[in-house]
């Protein structure tokens, strides 16, 4: 997707930013053809919205994609707040947004549109921070509980990024979070003139 100045950039947020994370999805990333914002990376989220914009603005092509963290704050945490700034950007539009499940204690969690698990299935059910279908109706973590107060097309739920018991690590070429971007930008492309989800 080529940028001109009219037009909102789009990207895509990750509820995860640690540096295995981080190494994980710039690969992910890499392997769609999009832009990794990787000074977002970081635990907690290091630098401001105001920041990330201006770097996504800076980007070369879309879809650029953006890490926010809490680093294990229960409640609004520095990548929450950049989280909720950033999608409430005249100049950004949210493709989607890829929810990290953690076990974070203490969060209300969020209700997800579908899930890559840990065999690279698509599912319609909240997965653990392994990747493994879980029997609860939201994916915990902790860095999603804002995401119910967004307005955005479409939440893909993934386990930890970067491990999921071995099936998600760079060294096999990221196959789960790359499958979850994926999903993200072709859900978006057929489907976005239905509205959004909220």
């Amino acid at each position: 997707m080529n940028n001109t100045n009219t037009e909102k950039r789009k990207i895509i947020l990750v509820t995860d930013g640690d540096s295995c994370a981080q190494k994980t999805l710039e690969i992910a990333v890499s392997n769609i053809g999009g832009r990794c914002i990787s000074r977002s990376g970081g635990n907690p989220t290091p630098i401001t919205s105001s920041e990330i914009v201006e770097l996504v603005k800076q980007a070369k092509n879309d879809p650029v994609v953006v890490m926010v963290d809490d680093r294990g704050n229960t409640g609004i945490g520095k990548g929450e707040q950049a989280m909720f700034e950033i999608i409430n950007h005249p100049e950004i539009e949210v493709l989607g947004i890829v929810a990290v499940a953690s076990n974070t204690k203490g969060v209300r969690g969020v209700r997800v549109d579908y899930s890559i698990d840990n065999n690279g299935n698509m599912i319609n059910a909240p997965v653990d921070k392994h990747g493994n279908i879980s029997d609860k109706k939201v994916l915990y973590g902790d860095t999603v509980d804002i995401i119910n107060n967004c307005n955005v097309p479409i939440v893909i739920g993934v386990g930890d990024i970067g491990k999921m018991e071995g099936k998600d690590v760079s060294e096999i070429g990221a196959p789960i979070i790359t499958k979850a971007l994926e999903e993200i930008i072709t859900r978006n492309s057929t489907q976005n003139k239905k509205g959004y989800r909220h």
